[in-house]
């Protein structure tokens, strides 16, 4: 006997829809765009409070805050006066005398080199130099992350917070993504070319920590090459020009530095994101936040290499080297990420070739981009530096689709 026909089941429900609705195309560039827009205004709101005594807010901080030291130290060297730049009093008082009212304390910690980078910013008057340094070092960036994301560079370089946060200050993020992207995108293309731009980031040498490891793993000889040539040519130009005393104030005023932005992190601990500062924030000692930092660059350093080693896809490998520098330095702060837009880009085509749920590169990329716009705020409302942890998720992302590749390349290679 035949039974009756039952009636079709309802299709069990997509659980999933919510977020790839949540995460459409049109609706994330619609977040962008409105994005953009809020940005903007917050900048320009910030901009006049800073101007409510002259150039200041009154309370401490000059308009364009942090470009006061590039600006400054460009002026001092190109007036011959280059010895003022590293001593801590001098160089306040000059700043001071800039703005016509008294300043919270700066400090100039970047090496001589960047003296000689800057020195064109010093040839205009303060505030147009700023806006002039806005739009050049974003219009590099741009360009950089345009060989890797072509035509929707331009709204993930407008609409990236990392890059809202560089601007409010003026300070040198989009500079050092230029360089740091636009450098890994032409290190097969155009090798010399690749080894300038990293030789350039001789002023932040704490951010290029995994290029010696990903080059030398690679065999990348012409990068080294000229990227070693290029340092070195700087750091020459810089002792002839202001002399070597200047170097010699330089790593002294390093070591104070360390001491007390760093380790004590006095005044600026809630913009940093690195491991060692996470565990400074824990309660860890000096030397235990350095050990565990240790590790953790360590274990970078042997991803990285391992990844070159392969020969990975280009964007998983370029991807390691900028994470894997995030989780290897001490010293790392919110606007430093302005190169997350490039680990956005290279997550995204990670996804093409994996297994690995869509969901998981989203919430990756997610974490890349909001950090630098909530690290300030949720270290100021936890007491600790939580950046760190923002990280994880993108780094074992990435070694897990090295690993799909190579397994896949073994496959090919038995069959």
């Amino acid at each position: 006997m035949t039974s009756a026909a039952q009636p079709a089941k309802p299709p069990a429900p997509q659980l999933r829809a919510p977020v790839t609705k949540l995460l459409d195309p049109e609706r994330l560039r619609l977040v962008a765009y409105c994005w953009i827009v809020v940005a903007a205004i917050a900048f320009v709101v910030e901009l006049v409070a800073r101007t409510r005594v002259g150039p200041a807010d009154g309370i401490g901080d000059p308009i364009c805050a942090d470009f006061i030291n590039y600006w400054t130290g460009a002026y001092l060297a190109l007036h011959g006066r280059a010895a003022e730049v590293y001593d801590f009093v001098a160089f306040h008082d000059f700043e001071t005398s800039l703005t016509g009212f008294q300043i919270d304390f700066h400090n100039y910690s970047y090496p001589p080199v960047l003296l000689l980078l800057t020195a064109p910013f010093a040839l205009l008057p303060y505030v147009p130099a700023f806006f002039v340094w806005l739009a050049s070092t974003w219009y590099g960036f741009y360009r950089a992350l345009k060989l890797a994301a072509g035509d929707k560079a331009l709204v993930l370089s407008l609409a990236a917070p990392a890059v809202f946060v560089n601007a409010l200050t003026g300070q040198n993020g989009t500079l050092t993504a230029a360089l740091l992207g636009g450098g890994l995108l032409l290190v097969d293309r155009r090798p010399a070319v690749a080894g300038i731009l990293f030789g350039l980031l001789i002023y932040k040498p704490h951010l290029a920590l995994m290029l010696p490891v990903a080059m030398i793993a690679g065999r990348r000889w012409r990068v080294i090459g000229a990227a070693g040539a290029t340092a070195l040519l700087l750091i020459a130009a810089s002792i002839v020009i202001f002399g070597p005393a200047v170097w010699v104030e330089y790593q002294h005023n390093l070591s104070v530095l360390r001491t007390v932005v760093l380790e004590d992190g006095a005044g600026v601990w809630h913009r940093m994101v690195s491991v060692f500062v996470l565990v400074r924030r824990l309660g860890g000692g000096v030397e235990l936040s350095y050990a565990l930092q240790a590790v953790c660059a360590v274990v970078a350093a042997l991803v990285v290499g391992w990844s070159w080693l392969r020969d990975d896809p280009a964007h998983i490998r370029n991807a390691l080297v900028l994470v894997g520098t995030c989780l290897a330095t001490p010293y790392l702060q919110d606007y430093d990420l302005v190169f997350g837009a490039f680990v956005v880009v290279w997550l995204k085509n990670a996804q093409q070739d994996s297994q690995i749920g869509a969901q998981w590169f989203d919430a990756g990329a997610a974490m890349v981009l909001l950090l630098p716009l909530v690290a300030a705020s949720l270290a100021s409302f936890t007491g600790l530096a939580l950046g760190p942890l923002f990280l994880i998720l993108p780094f074992v992302l990435l070694c897990a689709v090295a690993a799909e590749q190579r397994r896949a390349s073994s496959s090919v290679m038995v069959g």
